[in-house]
Parts: structure tokens; sequence; C-alpha cells
């Protein structure tokens, strides 16, 4: 579900938008191509306090705002920012082609972008080389977004994985396009037949209970639990600083660490969380996109040290990157300032009337001895 700040404007005045991690496209929106291992506040592309929306892709960015725009950095090597071009984007720019069509969410692959818009209509753009633009006939790639026609129902919310989509619609059906996903299933299943929603390039209906478990590597934690021995964990080496491997699988099991959570976020091999108002980071590290300060593996979720006094809104993960929406720590206004020097000035007098009155009265107690 998407998690909308609904806060008054007061209240999240003093927001503002962090991205860190890889960032060798530009994808964190900060005007060059160095990692950044620690969160960095952008500058005002946009006020925070309008942001509704933040995700990442393999190596783009998008952020929608409460207006309905689009903002997007990165690389676009296969149009995936949607500007009509195929150029690297360093900064967060507004997707004009998209103007006067407002946008309700935005969801990342690899190099492909999926959009909804507020009137329940799906566009994509970039690479379609494994159909996840849901346009099976369509060219091998696009650079302004284009209606997946196919999906008739109104949607209502959309995700995306490394070389698929998804989308859930108003009445509660959830649609799979991209074959991304194709070669693992015929791996787990040899000699079966995969259901059609892993083979499609155009929108074909899933058929789930809704429950939500994890599964699948776990070299990075990026699981965010212990895989145990019986589920494939291969010893490592000895003298190896890593506890184990890369297993060959895992069984499907909830997160119970993340009870909570109102809102998740999966990049490549890290993830992020905010769970009552704190971000949360865990699995690969590499470029810093857990946002301790190291380059080491994360095993479990932890708080991010570096946003501790400022309350996480929302959380979007790429493949090696990350970026947080939160609310920045008050600060004293003017008045306030003004009005505790004022107290201050009054307890002044008052104490020196105190001091004046008690000196006068023991001049009195001494004269009256003379």
């Amino acid at each position: 579900m998407e998690h909308k700040p609904r806060n008054s404007e007061a209240t999240l005045a003093r927001s503002g938008l962090f991205s860190w991690g890889a960032n060798s496209y530009g994808q964190l929106g900060l005007g060059h191509r160095e990692d950044v291992l620690l969160p960095q506040q952008l500058n005002d592309f946009c006020k925070p306090v309008c942001v509704r929306r933040i995700t990442g892709g393999g190596g783009h960015s998008a952020v929608v705002t409460d207006g309905g725009s689009l903002f997007v950095c990165g690389l676009n090597r296969d149009g995936q920012l949607g500007l009509g071009h195929t150029e690297d984007v360093l900064y967060f720019t507004p997707c004009k082609s998209l103007l006067g069509c407002p946008i309700q969410q935005v969801a990342c692959g690899w190099d492909f972008t999926i959009i909804l818009t507020e009137n329940g209509q799906v566009l994509s753009c970039g690479s379609n080389f494994y159909g996840q633009l849901g346009v099976p006939r369509g060219p091998r790639r696009c650079v302004v977004p284009q209606a997946i026609e196919l999906l008739r129902e109104k949607v209502v919310s959309v995700a995306a994985g490394l070389r698929h989509a998804l989308a859930a619609t108003a009445s509660g059906v959830v649609f799979q396009w991209g074959t991304g996903l194709a070669s693992s299933g015929r791996r787990s299943c040899p000699g079966q037949t995969l259901p059609p929603f892993l083979t499609a390039k155009e929108p074909s209906r899933v058929t789930e209970t809704g429950k939500v478990f994890t599964w699948g590597r776990a070299d990075y934690g990026q699981l965010g639990r212990k895989v145990e021995s019986h589920e494939g964990w291969k010893p490592e080496k000895q003298g190896s600083p890593l506890p184990c491997s890369r297993p060959q699988k895992s069984v499907p099991s909830s997160l119970h660490c993340l009870t909570g959570a109102t809102e998740v976020s999966c990049g490549s091999e890290h993830n992020l969380a905010v769970i009552g108002g704190a971000c949360y980071s865990w699995g690969w590290n590499e470029h810093g996109m857990c946002g301790d300060g190291s380059e080491a593996t994360v095993w479990a979720p932890k708080p991010v040290q570096a946003l501790q006094s400022s309350s996480g809104l929302l959380v979007g993960c790429g493949a090696g990157h990350s970026l947080a929406l939160c609310q920045l720590p008050a600060c004293p206004s003017p008045d306030a300032h003004r009005d505790a020097k004022s107290q201050e000035a009054v307890d002044r007098e008052r104490l020196e009337g105190k001091m004046t009155s008690t000196q006068s009265q023991a001049d009195g107690c001494r004269n009256g001895g003379l």
C-alpha cells in the first residue's frame, strides 16, 4: 500500500529529501557521479512537504509530488527517464512529456519505468527487451511514456522488479508482465509448465492469496533474517569474515522484525523500511547504500543513525542507492527566542527586586540596633 504523509504543512515544513549510495549515473540527483556513504540532503528541486512517492531503479530515481508532477534523474540509456532522449541526467528533472497528466505513483525496474496516473491508467518507458513495458508488439525501447492499452481496468498500485512489473486493480486483481523471472522459474520447476504471468510480455492475471513472504538469495542479508542450514546454506571457507556463502534456496517466511512498518522498499540486494518513524536499512552495502558510513554488509534491519534525529516518512531503493524523505528536527522560532529572552529579563528583575528588598531589611535591622 502506498503511504502518503497527511500531517499538516506546518509540521512538515522542515522536511528534507536525502539520497546516498551508488551514484555512477547521477541517480542521487546531487549533480555528480561519486558514491555517497552517508545521507546527503538534496537541493530544493521541489518542496519536500509536497513529495508523495520516491523510488529508484537500476541506475535511475524518480519522485512524484502531491501535485502529480514526476521528477527523474540518473541512467537514461534506454529512455527510462521518459524525457524523449537517452542522455543521463545528474539532477532531478521534471518529466515534461507528462505535463497535464497528474501522476499518482511510479515504479522503477532495472532499466525501465512504470507510471500510474491519477485516473488509473498505466504508462511505461525504457527497455522492452524482456517485455517489461507491457506492450508486446512495441519497440525494443521507448523514450517517451506510452500507455499499456491491455490494462483496461482502473489500476490503483504498480510495482516493478528487475525485468518484470505488476499492477493491482480497484477490483483486487493483480496483473504481471515481463519475462525476467522465467529463467529462474524453469530452474526451480524443471520440466513443468510455468504460470502464464511468468512468461507474458503483456499483462497477465496473477492468482495469489495476498500474503507477504520473503525468500531467495540471502548472501548479503537482504532477507533480513537468518536462513537456516537446511534451507541451503553452504559452509564458507575457513577464516572468511562472512558467516556464510550464497544459499542455493530458502523457504518463504514472514519477517516479524518489521511488524508495524509503514514503508518498505526493496533494492537489488538491500532494503529500507520505516518503523515508528525511524528509517531502517539492511543488506548489501558495498556502495554505502545502507547509510551507516561503512561499506560492510548489514545482516539484519537496523536504524540509519545519520537520520535518527529526523522522522522517516517515505523511502525508496534503487539497485545500489537509497532515498528517504524525512521530517527535520524543529528549530526554535524567532518569536520563541524573543519570548525566552523576555522571560529571562523578567526573572532577572524579580531576582534583583528580591535581593534589593532583602538588603533593605538587613540595613533596617542594623540601623535599629545602633
